[in-house]
């Protein structure tokens, strides 16, 4: 009897500690709560973020392209979902709202329209202009130009430190990112919590005469 119940309670202990261990080392739930990452993210999106894929920062590392959940250097509580554009050592700068690293501007193609959920903070627009922005490496995603002229789409030229990276939301006029030195800056790579994975839970709140509830098409898909 005292083998079965000693047994019994290494099982239940166990099957306790298992979640705590799955979200320490392996993989944690984030949502959405804002629009900086919109068309990729939508806010009310729940996901996963592998935390071993960057585990001590050994191996490849962070790509360009990948999208990364981060703690905000400037408090280390904050947590932030960004995209990686610049690595160690690239030149990175926006000219006319256009991504150019290391003095090459980054392929981009006019895509229609984005139309859904206000994307620009509040002005209840849709139809907002849609670029698919291709990486060097071949990455390509899509991004969101609200304005023509925003107070980012002009830049210095920003050399990413020796174990930093550097951030961009895809909803490039309304995401604060490395683009804002005051606020978000080069991230350590010590900072990177992990690469945004599936899509597990979704839901609309609605607002603005549109209908709240689950967006069921977005659910098990990877973020890109």
């Amino acid at each position: 009897m005292v083998v079965y119940a000693v047994l019994a309670l290494a099982v239940t202990i166990g099957a306790l500690s298992l979640p705590l261990l799955i979200r320490a080392y392996l993989f944690q739930p984030f949502n959405i709560p804002a629009g900086s990452m919109i068309p990729t993210l939508l806010v009310g999106d729940y996901f996963f973020v592998s935390k071993y894929a960057y585990a001590g920062v050994s191996g490849t590392g962070p790509a360009r392209g990948d999208v990364v959940a981060f703690l905000l250097p400037k408090d280390n509580s904050t947590v932030y979902i960004k995209r990686v554009v610049g690595l160690p050592g690239d030149r990175i700068q926006i000219k006319e709202g256009m991504l150019h690293i290391n003095g090459a501007a980054v392929a981009r193609e006019r895509l229609p329209d984005y139309v859904g959920e206000d994307p620009c903070g509040g002005d209840g627009k849709v139809g907002t202009k849609r670029w698919r922005e291709t990486l060097p490496n071949g990455v390509s995603y899509e991004t969101l130009d609200c304005v023509d002229v925003g107070f980012y789409d002009n830049t210095n030229v920003y050399t990413v430190p020796d174990g930093r990276i550097f951030m961009l939301g895809d909803n490039r006029d309304n995401s604060s990112d490395s683009r804002v030195m005051s606020q978000v800056g080069y991230v350590p790579l010590a900072n990177l919590v992990g690469r945004a994975g599936m899509i597990f839970f979704s839901r609309d709140a609605g607002g603005r005469g549109g209908p709240a509830g689950i967006r069921w098409g977005r659910i098990g898909t990877l973020v890109r």
